[in-house]
């Protein structure tokens, strides 16, 4: 996984009056498995998780960068979860896809839920890394949400070293020194207005009232050492969403996706791999428009 971008297919999409920057994996390629559709979390470009892609080869994968942020333009006009989950689908019909497997970390696992309640048609599966039901959330370590805020994180290495560890938790397993320092190398500044632009996205927003409606099997995966995100929330969402089951990774921060990406591997490629369940497809959504 040394060079997780080098088999991206990268292109500027234009879509609703943005233009996001896209990588897609794979989506030219015959597969037994529908193609991942990713969010990436606040302020994190498309080489941040390209790691991912690179350890599911058997799978097409899709991802872009929110405006302002990696190499997407700067917004011009705030955003909000409907518009961004339309624009992702709009995505995927460029690329010909229809469904897909769902799936997103920390913010970007609230755009994963929001989407397949607003887009049911096209979502199989979705699973959801160190996320939360939105606004209803049992906050983090105040230590880490206060650096969390702070852009900086992006753009200072030495800031980002420093605090990873109560930023993200989990580095204390072997080799997770090596993957905080190749991910802070994969890191590009988000631009002021689109960082900000992705906080105000998601204020006021939950999913609570519509999650005993989704329909979808849902994989939910969180860090025991999650100093921003902590456990409380996986278990808020196994308890409202009935078709899920919730796996714990041991020791991992909010990174665990990073520090222990062989176990994150294999329990995601096992999930999406199990056989549909009777009441997997042809329930409809609180959000489906």
């Amino acid at each position: 996984m040394s060079e997780p971008m080098k088999d991206a297919v990268v292109t500027m999409e234009e879509v609703g009056g943005r233009t996001l920057r896209t990588a897609a994996w794979r989506l030219d390629k015959p597969s037994d498995h529908l193609p991942i559709l990713f969010f990436n979390g606040i302020g994190a470009n498309i080489e941040a998780v390209a790691p991912l892609a690179d350890a599911l080869p058997e799978r097409g994968f899709i991802m872009f960068d929110m405006p302002g942020v990696g190499e997407s333009p700067e917004p011009l006009i705030p955003y909000n979860p409907f518009t961004m989950s339309w624009t992702a689908a709009q995505i995927l019909g460029r690329y010909g896809l229809g469904e897909v497997d769902v799936m997103g970390v920390s913010w970007g696992g609230a755009m994963a839920q929001h989407f397949a309640l607003q887009h049911p048609q096209r979502t199989r599966r979705l699973t959801l890394i160190a996320t939360t039901p939105g606004m209803a959330m049992i906050p983090g370590n105040p230590a880490a949400f206060t650096k969390m805020a702070n852009p900086r994180r992006y753009i200072d290495p030495e800031f980002m070293n420093e605090h990873f560890a109560t930023l993200y938790g989990g580095v204390d397993k072997d080799g997770a020194e090596h993957q905080k320092d190749s991910h802070i190398g994969r890191l590009k500044p988000p631009s002021p207005r689109g960082y900000l632009y992705q906080l105000m996205c998601m204020i006021g927003w939950t999913s609570l009232p519509a999650l005993p409606f989704m329909s979808k099997e849902t994989l939910i995966m969180m860090g025991e050492d999650d100093q921003i995100v902590p456990l409380a929330n996986g278990k808020i969402l196994k308890a409202m969403i009935p078709n899920s089951r919730l796996v714990t990774v041991e020791g991992g921060g909010h990174l665990f996706l990073l520090t222990h990406a062989d176990e994150s591997v294999a329990a995601i490629r096992e999930f999406l791999d199990a056989p549909e369940s009777e009441k997997e497809a042809g329930r409809t959504s609180a959000f489906a428009a």
